[in-house]
Order: C-alpha cells, then sequence, then structure tokens
C-alpha cells in the first residue's frame, strides 16, 4: 500500500477539506479519468482496491495513473482504551480529496472497457466521482 517514506512530522491534526481543487483537476496522462465530485479523506487501502479493480478489468493492458497519494497520516487510540494519556499512534494513511480532482488516468484501451473498469474502481472508494474523457475538454 502506498505510504511516505518519511515526513517531516509524525502525527497531523484532522483539518477540514474546503474548497474546490485546485490542482490535479485536469487529465494530464491518459484519455480517460475519474474525478471526485465532493469531498472526502481516501485511505490507503482504498486506493488499492480501486486500482486492482481498474487493471483486472482492463487484464493489464493500457496503463493507469494513480493522481492521488496518502501522504497525511490519521491515529487512532486501540480499542477498549480509556480517554486521555495522549493522542493514539498512526492506524492509517488517507489522502484528502477536493471536488474536481482527478483520482485515476486509464489510457491504451479501448472505451468501453476504459468506461466500465473506471465504474469497477469508483464502487471501491468512499466518494461520488464522475468519468472524463479527453474529447469532453
Amino acid at each position: 500500500m502506498l505510504q511516505p517514506k518519511r515526513t517531516k512530522f509524525r502525527k497531523a491534526f484532522k483539518g477540514r477539506i474546503h474548497g474546490e481543487a485546485k490542482g490535479g483537476f485536469l487529465l494530464n496522462f491518459g484519455s480517460f479519468a475519474l474525478k471526485a465530485t465532493e469531498p472526502e479523506r481516501v485511505s490507503a487501502r482504498q486506493i488499492e482496491a480501486a486500482r486492482r479493480a481498474i487493471t483486472r478489468h482492463m487484464k493489464r493492458q493500457g496503463r493507469v495513473w494513480i493522481r492521488v497519494f496518502p501522504d497525511l497520516p490519521v491515529s487512532a487510540k486501540p480499542i477498549e482504551v480509556r480517554m486521555g494519556k495522549g493522542k493514539g499512534s498512526t492506524d492509517r494513511w488517507v489522502s484528502k480529496v477536493k471536488p474536481g480532482r482527478i483520482m485515476f488516468e486509464v489510457d491504451g484501451v479501448a472505451e468501453s472497457i476504459a468506461r466500465e473498469a473506471l465504474r469497477l474502481g469508483a464502487m471501491k472508494l468512499p466518494v461520488t466521482t464522475r468519468i472524463v474523457a479527453k474529447e469532453d475538454w
């Protein structure tokens, strides 16, 4: 799964996801893409599950680009532990996804296969998405 090799700080604040994506909203690599339409935190496991679903449907033809990276640590305390005694240890890594952000791009396969692969990948993600094509621009 994706996670940073090293970070400046071990733990991070939760924060909020405000506004639209100010970068990563255009197709840069592929012909078809999966674009988020709502703000949400997407975990490394969800990104990996979506990637597997997409590549599996494409039968490893063509190319897939992952345009989001989980660089935010989310801490959690163990089950049945009382409140207090400091912040918990890093439990998982997430990526903050804003509306308009391109999450996955696909190229090198037919349109029908690309759209179905991205639809299957979207089912693994906690955000509502739409499939965009290079011709739409």
